[in-house]
């Protein structure tokens, strides 16, 4: 086991790249599957939970050719769907909640599918209703072995049909779009997600031979094909890496440039970071953040407290709220954070407010933060990771207070962001990784 053991209170600046969009990745990875003909992908983030997919593609008989760090040529031309019913799959894919995404993929080359209880973070319920519900309306069957939490799927007659959602669920769109583009006849899919990401897998899968409208929309449209062919893939930068970097800036009083952000695809965050008061600059495809002494908080039109929440794309992304909270406890003025969709995510403010922060804590979904405006660092602390997001918004906290500040179960943070360690020690954070005991 490791730990961060992080000297916080001094500017950072320089220039940081983001890494492959992971949320991304765990989709466009799943999707070679779909085809017998050679993939090629780059810009793949090196972090844990995709190397451990990259492994179980392997594993199922996917020729994999990592050309260099960040890009892989694949080849699914001899799959092996009996490794579906091995104890090696059901332990490595009970590690990895993007796991589920293999289940669209298989079931549309292969029949069938199996697949055990996916893990991930523990931010609260993460429902998989919406992916086998839209399994079952396309023609698949299947059974849920409660005693070994194992789900088994059949889906020898897919056949295209009318899909409401019951949640726009960015896994569960991105899922029942592969299932579909191999089966019979038309499948029109309404309430669909609609991020950045999911356009990507959706132009992926047209290059490779898909038919598919409305891209871009929350009503898609997708006529079968018999089969798909190769293509090459380049995924975006990672949205949350880039805004976990504007909050990093925010708080530590840096001036920092990120690369290459594709900022057209960033939607509303950089206005929401600009209600706290940060103020950031377009540079072509770079994003220029300059150092503040203060950051003021805005208020709505007639003076009430504001209030940011998380909502499904185009909206604000829940990824991205850890990062506003703990940004929000040295701004200037109060705002209300909403979290909406996983009722365990905010419960690491326990540790801000050791650190110092004023936070109300409403509810499992709503905190209150009063910031400090500076006036009151805060203080490092000894502190374990609950889950990505909130491991890095703890991680910016230590690098903003005084003192000297302990981070385990930094696995959590591996699993999201490859090697932030070495990257925020090049824009001079006082940041090591050491043995924890």
């Amino acid at each position: 086991m490791e730990a961060f053991e992080i000297k916080g209170g001094a500017p950072l600046s320089g220039s940081i790249v983001p890494q492959g969009a992971k949320n991304e990745a765990l989709q466009i990875l799943c999707a070679v599957l779909l085809t017998g003909e050679t993939v090629e992908i780059s810009n793949i983030p090196d972090i844990r939970d995709v190397n451990l997919l990259i492994d179980l593609l392997g594993d199922l008989g996917v020729e994999v050719n990592r050309v260099s760090r960040d890009t892989c040529i694949f080849k699914a031309a001899n799959v092996d769907i009996d490794f579906l019913q091995s104890a090696a799959f059901k332990e490595k894919s009970r590690r990895l909640r993007g796991s589920v995404m293999i289940l669209g993929p298989l079931l549309a080359r292969f029949k069938k599918a199996s697949l055990p209880k996916p893990g991930g973070d523990k931010i609260g319920r993460r429902r998989l209703d919406t992916h086998f519900l839209g399994f079952e309306k396309l023609g698949a069957r299947f059974n849920y072995d409660t005693e070994d939490a194992f789900y088994t799927i059949d889906a020898s007659h897919l056949q295209g049909t009318y899909i409401l959602l019951d949640e726009a669920s960015v896994t569960g769109t991105a899922n029942i779009v592969m299932a579909a583009v191999l089966a019979k006849g038309t499948t029109t899919i309404y309430n669909a997600a609609c991020e950045p990401y999911l356009q990507q897998l959706c132009r992926m899968l047209v290059r490779m031979g898909a038919k598919i409208g409305g891209i871009g929309s929350n009503l898609l449209t997708i006529e079968g094909v018999d089969q798909l062919g190769g293509t090459t893939h380049r995924m975006l930068p990672d949205m949350i890496e880039i805004g976990s970097f504007i909050g990093l800036a925010a708080m530590t009083s840096s001036e920092l440039t990120i690369k290459d952000v594709a900022y057209d695809q960033l939607g509303l965050i950089p206005d929401v970071f600009g209600k706290l008061g940060i103020q950031m600059e377009r540079r072509g495809d770079d994003l220029f953040i300059p150092a503040q002494a203060h950051y003021e908080i805005q208020t709505f039109i007639d003076g009430s407290i504001m209030t940011i929440a998380d909502a499904p794309w185009p909206g604000f992304t829940p990824d991205l709220l850890s990062i506003i909270l703990v940004v929000a406890t040295q701004a200037r003025g109060s705002v209300l954070v909403h979290q909406k969709m996983f009722e365990s995510r905010l419960f690491f403010v326990d540790k801000l407010i050791d650190m110092g922060a004023q936070i109300i804590l409403c509810d499992p979904h709503r905190a209150t933060v009063i910031g400090l405006d500076r006036k009151y660092a805060l203080r490092g602390l000894e502190m374990s990771s609950p889950d990505i997001r909130a491991g890095v918004s703890l991680l910016i906290a230590a690098l903003s207070a005084n003192g000297t500040s302990i981070i385990r179960n930094i696995e959590q943070i591996d699993r999201g962001y490859q090697q932030i360690d070495t990257r925020l020690q090049a824009l001079g954070a006082n940041i090591q990784r050491i043995s924890a005991t």
